[in-house]
């Protein structure tokens, strides 16, 4: 009996190493992971994000990770149906890490930019229901951080969009769908001024401020502002769309 007690504890010992041996390295599929965001690679990113969710599950942190790169993927699909199905599953993610960390104002803005992309593969109510979400969780997330600059961003883009439909669709969302909050031009350029005080080596903190001046009224500081955006290198996964958008608005003006 001593024999076979041995023998178990000994099987048992080699078991766990060899699990242990197999398991993979959460730290170092992170690792991995932030060296392929840095690559712009959204989807050798997501491979290890996955895999380091499967081996710490429930971590809120990556869950939001995850989230991320189903979002930035939605411009490199060919199909809305593609684009809309990884919106979704980008605001599931969102929604988990949310319920995890409530008060991670990181978590509670992806919300925020995960209604905003799934909304332009919407139906028109759900346009509108999802553009109400996208204020109340920019607001939500500077609630919880009233320096975080993606916030103002984001708040900020929401306002000139908002404030600058046109009077016939603004009159159809009021008669059919109860309108929308209150925006205004000048709010959106206070909140992008306010991302780029607190941010001002990100571009698109400084090209948006251009479409919320432009927007505004005040053409010339567009221009400027958007050369001065123009003139920083693309660091992000988006940089680049980015530029091409306001180098579009620039020839116009």
């Amino acid at each position: 009996m001593h024999v076979l007690r041995r023998l178990a504890l000994l099987l048992i010992i080699t078991t766990a190493a060899l699990r242990a041996a197999s398991a993979p390295d959460v730290a170092q599929l992170l690792s991995d992971a932030r060296a392929a965001e840095t690559k712009l690679d959204s989807r050798r990113a997501l491979e290890l994000y996955l895999a380091a969710d499967r081996a710490k599950p429930d971590d809120a942190a990556i869950l939001q990770k995850i989230a991320r790169q189903y979002s930035d993927l939605v411009t490199e699909l060919t199909t809305d149906d593609d684009r809309r199905r990884y919106a979704q599953t980008a605001l599931d993610y969102s929604l988990r890490a949310v319920a995890l960390a409530p008060q991670n104002p990181e978590n509670v803005l992806s919300l925020a930019v995960c209604h905003g992309k799934l909304g332009i593969y919407s139906d028109t109510k759900t346009k509108i229901q999802y553009s109400r979400l996208v204020r109340e969780e920019a607001e939500r997330a500077l609630a919880l951080d009233p320096n975080y600059a993606w916030a103002h961003h984001v708040l900020g883009r929401w306002h000139y969009e908002v404030a600058t439909l046109s009077g016939p669709a603004r009159l159809f969302v009021k008669l059919f769908y109860g309108g929308l909050p209150a925006a205004s031009t000048a709010e959106a350029v206070n909140h992008l001024q306010r991302a780029v005080a607190l941010d001002p080596n990100e571009l698109a903190h400084q090209l948006e401020l251009g479409f919320a001046l432009a927007a505004d009224g005040q053409k010339e500081k567009a221009r400027t502002q958007w050369e001065k955006g123009l003139a920083l290198p693309s660091r992000e996964k988006h940089d680049d769309l980015a530029k091409t958008r306001a180098r579009t608005a620039l020839s116009s003006l």
